[in-house]
């Protein structure tokens, strides 16, 4: 099977999308699979007002058709709402051709955070929007069942749980690196930007070091506002592995988050978590002895501290990306295949001669959509069942 994603996120962006969508392309051959991208890196690109670093691409349905049709894919994946996701949502209704989706970033608390505007027109109308998005697709993939339930509630359709993974073999425990920087050292990693809540982890009174690694718009003005943290900027590979493995803990102040691969890296390298008791650290830690969720986040990290980082790197262990990328796979057959199912049963229903009797004419309509809801139902129960394996 080959697989086309059309995403708007992509290298060099530094992200749990991006990094996501290259786990499962690694993955893919081993279990049968091949998945191509259609990126930004294919068009002509301006930078997003306020994340420069963020290229939109400058494109339409025709010049995404054309490569659709050159890449021929069996099925397709629309993993961001950018340009690239809208104009490939375009070509497949207008061609018929199922899709499916994914759920990565909770906009319309992000534009709370960012934008001085009604609730309304910041969370009401951005959900509208987004579930008209995902609507057209054959299903919706959100990382965690918390994320999983909220879309439900807010009247997404066919809710699929998509799990991520983590490189076990990178991100392990090893000998600590000459950080020469006073111990305990705090450590977070993601994108410095205000709907991250950085500035809740660098505003606490902690002994030790406070090291920040990533970048952003907000960056410049942290440092200047908390001179004694330490910034690193932008790390990745070996680099960000070895950084991870030399903390004490790690502190994750987003609360809104849908996931956070960084809480599995930090964990997959022996490193206990502190964070507030949002939905993603909810969903990845639970209730196991790897970390703590409080909302005195303060509080949180001196506790992590007591953590096992045993007992935090065989917690990981059990998060693969082999497993996430099957999943994924899974969910795009099975969601294509339930589509082909009620597609296939609408072409026979037409052939069957109209015999001028109103209650058989009800009788056909009636068998026709219970057997799409069985195969809908079965469908539903297989990928609860693949979800919890």
């Amino acid at each position: 099977m080959k697989i086309l994603v059309a995403t708007d996120a992509w290298h060099p962006q530094v992200n749990g999308v991006v990094r996501t969508l290259g786990h499962t392309a690694r993955e893919a051959p081993g279990l049968g699979a091949a998945v191509e991208f259609l990126t930004p890196n294919e068009f002509r690109t301006l930078p997003m007002p306020s994340y420069p670093e963020i290229r939109l691409a400058l494109t339409g349905p025709g010049a995404v058709e054309r490569k659709l049709d050159k890449i021929a894919p069996d099925a397709i994946h629309i993993a961001t709402e950018g340009p690239i996701g809208l104009a490939m949502r375009r070509v497949c209704i207008r061609r018929g051709l199922p899709f499916t989706t994914s759920f990565h970033t909770l906009f319309p608390d992000y534009l709370a955070e960012r934008l001085p505007l009604p609730e309304r027109w910041t969370r009401e109308v951005t959900w509208a929007w987004l579930r008209r998005f995902h609507g057209a697709g054959a299903a919706v993939m959100a990382a965690t069942p918390t994320l999983a339930t909220e879309l439900s509630s807010r009247g997404f359709k066919n809710v699929m749980i998509w799990p991520r993974g983590v490189d076990a073999n990178l991100f392990r425990p090893r000998e600590r690196v000459g950080l020469d920087l006073p111990r305990p050292i705090f450590l977070t990693v993601g994108r410095l930007a205000v709907e991250k809540n950085v500035e809740a982890f660098l505003a606490l009174d902690l002994p030790g070091t406070k090291l920040v690694v990533g970048d952003g718009p907000a960056r410049a003005g942290l440092a200047r506002q908390y001179p004694k943290a330490v910034f690193l900027g932008t790390k990745q590979g070996e680099a960000l592995a070895e950084i991870y493995a030399a903390a004490d803990a790690f502190v994750f102040p987003s609360r809104t988050d849908t996931f956070g691969l960084v809480l599995l890296e930090a964990l997959a390298s022996g490193v206990p978590v502190a964070a507030f008791p949002a939905a993603a650290p909810r969903d990845v830690i639970g209730e196991a002895p790897v970390g703590r969720l409080d909302e005195n986040l303060q509080r949180a990290c001196l506790e992590a501290l007591e953590c096992s980082r045993d007992e935090c790197r065989a917690f990981a262990l059990k998060m693969t990306w082999e497993e996430s990328a099957r999943i994924f796979l899974d969910h795009v057959a099975q969601a294509n295949q339930v589509v082909r199912t009620r597609r296939g049963w609408l072409k026979r229903r037409r052939r069957v001669p109209k015999p001028g009797n109103d209650v058989v004419d009800d009788a056909v309509d009636n068998v026709a959509n219970d057997v799409v809801l069985a195969e809908q139902k079965a469908c539903a129960a297989s990928l609860v069942t693949s979800t919890t394996r």
